[in-house]
């Protein structure tokens, strides 16, 4: 099927060049923090939690490195698809009138939703090694949901805001 969206290039805003510099330096924390701990893993380290946010699954502590190298996958794709989002698909039609308020939209969710999850990604790496080394006993009841709740919330605003006609 041919996409006959309009080709506009959307610059992003402060806030979302924040936002994306945000998201890197928590990569990077992130890998600072796995190296200055890496000494003190054990052989064994979590790499699944069940549903009460109990460890699991175990695996070598070279599966420390999973999220993090997940967070540099999902921030390099993300980043390059917000540069296209003529080729992303709509609910509605988009057109000449409509097109840059709808890649605004796409844009902002996708640099949003990216954050989020890059933050939750380190908060579940940051976990794992503290349950790792007995600094804790799992993940908790509470992450997963809230974790949830935050993420389609922002769904949901950005798909009520796709609606709109702002003007």
């Amino acid at each position: 099927m041919k996409n006959n969206q309009p080709v506009l290039k959307i610059p992003k805003t402060v806030y979302e060049k924040l936002i994306d510099i945000f998201s890197l330096i928590i990569i990077v924390l992130n890998l600072i923090y796995l190296i200055n701990e890496w000494s003190t893993l054990p052989d064994q380290v979590p790499m699944h939690f069940n549903a009460k946010g109990e460890a699991d699954g175990w695996g070598g502590r070279a599966v420390i490195w999973f999220l993090p190298i997940v967070s540099i996958f999902l921030w390099s794709i993300l980043t390059t698809l917000e540069r296209v989002p003529y080729i992303f698909n709509f609910p509605v039609k988009v057109t000449e009138q409509n097109a840059e308020r709808l890649y605004k939209n796409a844009q902002a969710m996708s640099v949003i939703l990216k954050a989020e999850i890059i933050v939750f990604l380190l908060y579940t790496s940051w976990k794992s090694v503290q349950v790792s080394v007995g600094r804790e006993v799992g993940l908790g009841i509470l992450e997963l949901p809230i974790f949830l709740v935050v993420l389609l919330g922002s769904i949901a605003f950005f798909r009520v805001r796709l609606f709109l006609k702002v003007k």
